[in-house]
């Protein structure tokens, strides 16, 4: 393949996770070349806002990543899985310094 050495390539597979109400996808990506934390890695997203890191998961097969992350993310709100600022998201009164 013609990339760079750094350069990472997955190929994803998105799931659909609805709770409460809310959905969130969960992208399983599966490493083509580059390094990451696995050959899987599952990411919870909101398409343009991903995860905090701790609710990503990781594994040698898609479905061990994505159990991994869905694992990780039990027993959690759905706002509780990103971050409160970041990139695209505008300071709330809450969460201003």
């Amino acid at each position: 393949m013609e990339l760079h050495v750094n350069d990472i390539l997955t190929r994803i597979t998105r799931y659909n996770l609805i709770r409460k109400g809310r959905m969130i996808y969960i992208d399983v990506h599966q490493k083509i070349q580059g390094n990451l934390a696995g050959d899987y890695i599952a990411v919870p997203n909101l398409v343009n806002i991903v995860a905090k890191p701790e609710h990503q998961g990781a594994g040698r097969s898609e479905q061990e990543a994505l159990e991994s992350c869905l694992k990780k993310i039990k027993g959690h709100n759905i706002e509780d899985l990103f971050p409160t600022t970041g990139p695209g998201t505008p300071p709330t009164a809450s969460n201003k310094k």
